[in-house]
Parts: structure tokens; sequence; C-alpha cells
């Protein structure tokens, strides 16, 4: 076997819960498959925050130490840094993805090895507004009075959400073995009627990737998730075009 010599790949790095298995799948994949279109070439790194059950106080807890992280994923010149947890972010305040970007940027500032930093809670904020969606339907893994932070969280930014769907799954491991498939049945609990787009999973533990393209297909609506919103804030990140096969609207390269 010969192994041919190519430019040094860009570097994605992942700031992930200690108990999160789908985000070291999803946006590989996503990048994997834009690789089959694109010429560059990706590597993934990640540093993980201790959390196993989802509720407000280990998420809060697991905040405190994504600073670590961000340390940690510096020290390898990382390219690109991302938060992936959106609730935890959601469950510290209205509008915490800022000041969670700015604080973990300048971590990677000071460390000297400055990268662009990522929330899976700003990618989707920032991935609605820029496909124009004023209304969406949402669903969701967590406990109801966790649905309903991301929920406020949402319309706090301009979005509102008509619908949603709690599936009241509180162990992390438990919400990463969900069935994507499942999630072409589980979308048609939503009142769909008058909405701009579905969040298909707005949790980057739950997976979707499989059912993003099905469901959008099925229903004639945009429907995104937090992993796509994350990977396409990501490539924006890079000033690399969006367009990923199968990734949905947001990754149709015309956002």
């Amino acid at each position: 076997m010969s192994f041919d010599f190519v430019a040094r790949p860009i570097r994605v790095g992942q700031i992930v819960p200690s108990s999160n298995t789908t985000m070291e799948t999803e946006i590989p994949a996503l990048l994997r498959a834009r690789e089959l279109v694109a010429p560059e070439r990706f590597t993934f790194h990640s540093s993980r925050m201790r959390m196993k059950k989802v509720v407000k106080e280990e998420l809060e807890a697991m905040d405190r130490d994504s600073d670590r992280c961000a340390l940690e994923l510096s020290d390898a010149k990382v390219d690109v840094l991302g938060y992936a947890c959106l609730v935890a972010i959601m469950s510290m305040g209205l509008g915490y993805h800022r000041q969670s970007q700015a604080r973990l940027q300048l971590a990677t500032e000071t460390n000297g090895n400055a990268a662009p930093v990522v929330t899976s809670a700003g990618a989707l904020i920032e991935g609605l507004h820029a496909m124009g969606m004023k209304r969406v339907s949402v669903i969701c893994p967590y406990m109801k009075p966790l649905t309903k932070l991301v929920v406020d969280y949402i319309e706090h930014e301009g979005v509102e959400v008509k619908d949603y769907v709690a599936l009241e799954i509180p162990d992390n491991l438990a919400v990463a073995a969900q069935n994507p498939a499942n999630l072409l049945e589980i979308y048609q609990r939503l009142d769909r009627s008058g909405i701009d787009g579905i969040v298909l999973s707005a949790c980057v533990q739950m997976p979707s990737l499989p059912s993003i393209q099905k469901v959008q297909d099925a229903s004639g609506i945009p429907t995104l998730s937090a992993a796509v919103a994350t990977t396409w804030q990501m490539l924006k990140q890079l000033n690399l075009p969006t367009h990923i096969p199968g990734g949905g609207a947001l990754l149709s390269g015309r956002y």
C-alpha cells in the first residue's frame, strides 16, 4: 500500500460532553461527504467535559470545564473549534452563546493559537436567520423544562417556535441510542402549518443525519439539525463553500 502526500488538512476541534457519541460521528460524516465533491481534507480532534445526565446542574458544571478544553485544542493548532452541546449553552441564559464564543476564542488567543469558535447553539440560531426562517417546529430529546429553555432561547433570537416534541430522555447515552429513522414518524406529530423549517434534532447528541434529507423531501419543508448547523457555521468560519450533498437546505451551498 502506498500513501500519497497531501497538503496539511484542516483541523476541526470539538469540545464535547464526556457522554456524547454523536458529534464525533455526524460532523465527520458530513465533512467526509464534502470531501467527495470538494478538494479540502479534514482531521478531527476532541476534548471532553464530564456530563452524564442532561440536567441543569450537570450542564452548568460541564460548561465551566469548556475553557480547559479550548486550551487543549488550541495546543493542537486547530483551525476551527466547535462547542458541541446546544442545551448546555441555552440553559446558561438568553444569548449566552455570544459570551461563550468570545470567552473560548480569547482562551485560544492567549494560548498563542487563535482559532474561531462555533457553538452549536449559536450555529443553529445563525442558520435559521441565514435561511430567513421566522417560524419553525422543533424536536428535542430533553425533559420538558429543558425543552422549554430551548424554545425560549430560539424565540428570544427572533424565531417563533410553532410547535415542539420533547422526547423526555434524561440519560445522555440513551439520547445517543435513538434510531434516527424514528424521526421519519416523530416529525409528523409536529404542527407544520405555516412554518418555514423543521429542526429535526435541536440536540447534537440525538442522531438525525440519515433522516435530514428524507424528512425534507417528504415534507417539502427545509429541514436542519444542530449538527448540520454547526457544520455549516464551521465552513463559514473557514471561508469555505457550504455545499454538502444530502445535508438538507442549509448545506445546499446557497447560504
